[in-house]
């Protein structure tokens, strides 16, 4: 998961030309990176069609969704889960991607993920690397030209896995990040949907059985009128709030087993 900092109206600059109120801890990593990414027009629809088809429903027992409704189908949407398994990423665009919204995903992932083999195929379906450590400035201009292109954005607020079913503390990258866009580029209408992910183990094996249920939208231009560090805080806290409910429903799911 990202934080976003900056440490100086120089840094804030070399991002927008427009000025942003910004927290000021850690500096952002100012080295031009290559963090372009795409959809592979022919690799994209395959691993979709394979995994929707074939291996999701060929490893899991039920897989349960609810809340479809609640995912826009057009504008920039932020899509914050919980963060249970490696197998999130598959069930994400089998619960919300192209073949029910007719939208694919772009997922922010670690720098660590994105190397060799394994880091050609992430940028072919969309996804994009971070240093978590010293964020690039080109990494969050690149964030920001996804939503103003009216992407649906996937980031795991908790930052890692846990396999505990609570809902960790969230970092602050995701509400910084819609904030600062939603401030740069008025109107935009960013919305942050909480996903809350659930198995019926720890450790997903054959026969699992997953439920996912997507809340309501988070709108974004409500919590642009403070400073920015005060509404990130506001906006995580309604997060954090979302995804607990969410988390408790799926228990309740649970119980029926």
């Amino acid at each position: 998961m990202i934080e976003i900092y900056t440490s100086s109206r120089k840094s804030q600059s070399q991002f927008s030309h427009t000025s942003v109120e910004s927290p000021v801890n850690t500096p952002i990593h100012t080295q031009v990176a290559s963090n372009t990414s795409k959809v592979s027009s022919w690799l994209s629809p395959v691993v979709y069609y394979l995994g929707r088809k074939i291996v999701l429903p060929g490893f899991f027992g039920e897989i349960n969704i609810t809340g479809q409704d609640n995912i826009p189908q057009t504008g920039p949407i932020l899509l914050a889960p919980t963060h249970r398994s490696r197998w999130d990423s598959l069930l994400l665009p089998y619960a919300a991607g192209r073949y029910v919204t007719g939208r694919d995903m772009r997922f922010m992932v670690t720098s660590s993920e994105c190397k060799g083999l394994q880091g050609w195929f992430v940028r072919q379906m969309g996804g994009f690397p971070v240093n978590t450590q010293r964020p690039a400035i080109a990494t969050l201009r690149h964030t920001v030209e996804l939503m103003v292109q009216g992407e649906m954005l996937v980031i795991y607020p908790e930052g890692g896995i846990y396999r505990d079913g609570k809902v960790h503390p969230l970092k602050s990258g995701v509400a910084r990040l819609a904030l600062m866009a939603e401030s740069l580029h008025p109107g935009l209408n960013i919305k942050i949907i909480p996903v809350g992910i659930n198995y019926s183990q720890p450790y997903p094996n054959w026969g699992t059985d997953v439920n996912l249920h997507i809340g309501e939208a988070i709108k974004v231009k409500d919590y642009i009128h403070g400073s920015l560090k005060k509404e990130a805080q506001n906006l995580t806290a309604n997060l954090t709030k979302q995804l607990q409910e969410l988390s408790q429903e799926n228990s309740v799911i649970n119980c029926v087993y």
